[in-house]
């Protein structure tokens, strides 16, 4: 690619932030002037891209007509506040928050649904999904090439670096605590964290469902083009620094034939298949690029029934990686 864009990321010094100018470099993305940006307490802080530090400036500050295209990868606030301002300077808006109104800015996994961005007219708004929605798009979309798909459960085991590098630092803080015998004092959390699950990962509604839960139905049942698909989800918080775990299970319209739904995962794209064995995330999901999967198995009692076991790198695949292929695809039709 010979042109180049320039780039403004908005919460660069956070772990998707520092993962995403990572995979600049790795990928060969055509960055021209890269602009990292931040609220007032990163601001000063550096990143390295290209030899060179650079420093991350307050958003509040920032001119965006200075670029063409944005990266929202902080939390929602700041997508709320500055969105309007790169939308009004012109910018394409690529958004891992969901922050972004739904219908103006869709969701998209090139995995999945990729070839959507074609229809989208610039400047383009689009929203990277969950990590959970992303891993699982993933892997089932290859899917419904063979089944019809009913219903699909989710116990999804979140990292802490769900929650930024508060998280992280928070877990780290409560494990020194407790194995130095010492007082523990959640604070990030509502109650410890360390060598424990949590049976929710914020606050629910009068239903007792979260909004992280409620987001993943609508974006799985965007993503899959299924707007009749039965999603149940429950979001746990797992005392592990990075990589979801999720544990899934399918309901299909047509009995599964799983010689062929093992064939199929083992040559979809962007999922590696574990024969008769199962990932971690930890031990093989961290750093990758790839969904892993394992366990597969259909139901005791029910040919329409397929039980899965899921690892993703939340950050690097479910975030940074996702939102740069989307990125490297607008490249390719906008030129």
């Amino acid at each position: 690619m010979s042109q180049t864009i320039d780039i403004a990321v908005v919460g660069a010094s956070d772990e998707v932030g520092k993962t995403l100018v990572e995979l600049f470099g790795e990928r060969d993305f055509p960055v021209g002037n890269l602009f990292l940006l931040g609220d007032p307490e990163s601001a000063g802080e550096s990143l390295p891209f290209r030899g060179k530090n650079l420093r991350v400036r307050d958003v509040a500050d920032f001119d965006f007509s200075q670029v063409s295209l944005v990266f929202f990868v902080a939390g929602e606030a700041l997508t709320r506040s500055y969105a309007p301002r790169a939308e009004a300077a012109g910018c394409s808006l690529l958004d891992v928050t969901g922050a972004l109104d739904a219908q103006r800015a869709p969701s998209a996994v090139p995995e999945a649904n990729g070839l959507a961005i074609e229809a989208l007219n610039l400047p383009v708004q689009l929203s990277s999904p969950s990590p959970v929605a992303i891993a699982l798009s993933v892997v089932l979309a290859p899917l419904r090439q063979l089944v019809e798909l009913q219903r699909v459960t989710v116990s999804a085991c979140l990292a802490v670096s769900s929650r930024g590098r508060e998280g992280v630092s928070e877990l780290a803080r409560q494990t020194t605590e407790l194995l130095n015998l010492r007082p523990l004092e959640p604070r990030l959390f509502d109650r410890q964290i360390a060598f424990n699950l949590l049976a929710q990962v914020e606050a629910c509604d009068a239903h007792g469902h979260g909004s992280l839960e409620k987001r993943l139905a609508g974006e799985l049942k965007q993503l899959l083009d299924l707007p009749r698909l039965a999603v149940s989800s429950t979001f746990i918080q797992a005392p592990v620094f990075f990589g979801d775990s999720l544990s899934v299970s399918i309901i299909a319209e047509e009995p599964l034939d799983m010689a062929a739904v093992r064939q199929i995962l083992g040559t979809a794209p962007g999922v590696e298949l574990l024969e008769d064995d199962y990932p971690t995330a930890t031990g093989d999901a961290v750093g990758q690029d790839v969904v892993y999967v394992g366990r597969v198995r259909g139901g005791l009692d029910d040919p329409h029934e397929l039980n899965l076991w899921i690892a993703s790198d939340n950050v690097r695949k479910g975030a940074a990686l996702n939102v740069l292929q989307l990125a490297e695809l607008l490249i390719k039709h906008y030129p």
